[in-house]
């Protein structure tokens, strides 16, 4: 492949990247002048942002692990501490040290 054929393969990648990130954040205001009242939009809008995140890192849990249980075991941990309104920062630090204090008991048990 020639050099200027790269060049302009990577110019055409970093613009469609480019527009595919700015479309998603342009489109509401242009489509959507009016403030929105109805409830259930509001309500599936403000929810959106936790539900995306939820799905993306919510099955990286059981497999950043050694093994299963550790992971449902940190798991259970900082589901335990996130139902009882601890911080993020305490809830991702008790769900790591739950796994870390779980893989060490059973290094020493096996």
């Amino acid at each position: 492949m020639s050099t200027s054929f790269q060049i302009s393969r990577i110019l055409l990648c970093i613009l469609v990247m480019a527009v595919v990130t700015y479309l998603p954040r342009v489109l509401p205001l242009a489509v959507f002048r009016k403030k929105i009242v109805n409830r259930w939009v509001c309500s599936f809008l403000a929810y959106m942002p936790y539900a995306v995140l939820a799905a993306m890192t919510f099955p990286e849990v059981f497999y950043s692990t050694q093994g299963p249980i550790s992971a449902i075991v940190g798991c259970a941990a900082a589901l335990l501490l996130a139902f009882f309104r601890r911080s993020l920062l305490t809830v991702a630090a008790g769900g790591a040290l739950a796994v870390f204090l779980t893989e060490w008991v059973l290094r020493m048990i096996a």
